[in-house]
């Protein structure tokens, strides 16, 4: 029996609210890291994504189907039966995230982690002086991941020929329809109150409020 595949929501909206602000926080720590005049922004954007973990740990936990850490959390035999299926060019999907993509997520949110822990020590002149090379460690190793993840991206999009950028913008990709999550209005609560609070601790960062 065919199954008729349409448009369904994977990605509830604050899970893209956490992916596309914890981006925009690594494009502005990447782009201010060098710079004494900029050196607040730097920790800002070191803090918030921080936050942004916390919150996404949290999530991983409690939130929708496809954002908990259960639904990619994959063992050595399907990250190796995923392989090969790339490699013999029948790369089996998925809704979620793929066993590739959950490794780079992993790493990512431990890697964040370390930076901000050894950011907020550098910061606050904490501790011992080799956290300035760890920090600096973390954060090219951060930089070599975020890469490989985008051309991961890039190229399961080909593969599957389907838009996986767009679909975490909108949330939606083609599936069965029992496949597909709930948009409940609670979620745009969340998403606004993590709106809230991102602005309110800038404001507070830089003595407005």
């Amino acid at each position: 029996m065919n199954i008729k595949l349409k448009k369904i929501l994977i990605w509830d909206l604050p899970t893209r609210l956490f992916h596309w602000s914890l981006a925009i926080c690594f494009i502005g720590a990447v782009f201010t890291q060098e710079s004494e005049k900029y050196r607040l922004f730097h920790v800002t954007f070191g803090y918030t994504m921080l936050g942004l973990i916390i919150f996404r740990v949290i999530w991983g936990v409690i939130g929708t189907r496809y954002s908990r850490f259960s639904s990619f959390l994959f063992g050595f035999k399907e990250i190796k039966e995923y392989i090969l299926s790339l490699v013999c060019n029948r790369p089996v999907h998925y809704l979620g995230h793929n066993p590739l993509g959950s490794i780079a997520i992993y790493l990512i949110l431990v890697n964040i982690l370390g930076i901000s822990i050894t950011g907020y020590c550098i910061f606050n002149d904490v501790g011992a002086n080799w956290y300035s090379e760890a920090h600096e460690l973390m954060a090219n190793f951060l930089i070599g991941i975020v890469v490989i993840h985008i051309l991961g991206v890039i190229a399961s999009s080909l593969l599957h020929k389907e838009n996986l950028v767009r679909s975490m913008l909108t949330g939606l990709k083609q599936g069965a329809a029992q496949d597909g999550i709930q948009g409940r209005s609670v979620y745009l609560v969340i998403a606004l109150a993590m709106i809230a609070g991102i602005v309110y601790f800038w404001f507070w960062q830089f003595g407005v409020v």
